[in-house]
């Protein structure tokens, strides 16, 4: 299969995934329940979920086929029922206050702020008693999954690079190392965690998982510069979201420090060493060497 299409196969595996591993719309509380369900399945890039996948599809022999490895995909449901309910606190009134996410109004807005702050708590708290249900018989795979994944999550990473970020709102003295602690923990400590995990369901050695934190790394530091770039540059329809909110809101982005010239240069720079590191990696690296150079292609 060429590369639209194994990333088609590999976002129909998550959506099955998650329609499979969340609870039903109508179980009670069902308001609760169909506010989780509005939110996780409302579309997204499914990014960090795929790449989970394909980390671990380049384990040999093969994993996710039950007799002949863990399967992969109740870890990726986990990330992205994580990283939603990020979104969904990320957008209420107290933290950036957003009508728009994936193209529709924002949980609060389609139900109320306590139902979506509940949505938030259930999708976080959901992410890791799946990772010990569906691991239970690997305890040993199941506690890395759940320290990898609580690390990144947690005050010094997504929720610390989230702080930064509301402190930074309207500071005109935001420094350059200051807005990389940001883009490094709001957003590339997750996409490390989603390829790391991928490596520890398919048990490949410490190198290799270096390796993927490496490459995760790099590539969530250019997927938000480029995002950065795409809300000083695209338009609300595009986006999935409000346009030119940071600038509105007075954000510490890349393009505001640095200008948009600058910011795709180091874009362009990340999803370079991404594919230095990919390129030591086993296996076929083909997806994830084709993934990252089509993240980079959004900023142009």
């Amino acid at each position: 299969m060429d590369f639209p299409a194994l990333l088609a196969a590999s976002v129909a595996r998550v959506e099955t995934g998650l329609d499979c591993h969340l609870p039903g719309a109508t179980e009670r509380p069902a308001r609760l329940h169909a506010a989780m369900r509005y939110s996780l399945m409302g579309g997204g890039k499914r990014l960090r979920p795929v790449l989970l996948l394909a980390a671990a599809d380049l384990a040999k022999p093969p994993v996710g086929l039950g007799e002949v490895g863990a399967d992969p995909l109740p870890a990726a449901v986990a990330v992205e029922c994580l990283h939603t309910y990020s979104l969904i606190h990320d957008d209420l009134p107290c933290m950036d206050d957003d009508d728009l996410r994936r193209g529709r109004p924002t949980v609060h807005k389609a139900y109320d702020e306590a139902t979506a702050v509940l949505a938030g708590d259930a999708l976080l708290t959901h992410a890791f008693a799946l990772l010990g249900d569906a691991y239970s018989d690997r305890p040993t795979l199941a506690n890395a999954l759940v320290r990898e994944l609580g690390r990144a999550a947690g005050s010094r990473h997504l929720i610390g690079g989230q702080m930064e970020d509301l402190l930074g709102e309207g500071k005109a003295s935001a420094t350059a190392d200051e807005l990389e602690f940001i883009h490094l923990n709001k957003t590339a400590a997750m996409l490390e965690a989603s390829l790391v995990m991928g490596g520890l369901i398919g048990d490949l050695p410490e190198p290799h998982l270096a390796t993927l934190r490496t490459t995760g790394r790099q590539l969530g530091l250019a997927f938000q510069i480029i995002d950065d770039i795409l809300d000083a540059t695209a338009d609300t329809a595009t986006l999935g979201k409000t346009a030119g909110k940071d600038a509105k809101d007075g954000k510490t982005t890349y393009v505001k420090l640095h200008g948009l010239e600058a910011s795709r240069r180091f874009a362009t720079e990340c999803t370079d060493r991404a594919l230095a590191a990919i390129a030591s990696l086993p296996g076929d690296t083909f997806f994830l060497r084709t993934l990252a150079t089509t993240m980079a292609k959004r900023s142009a």
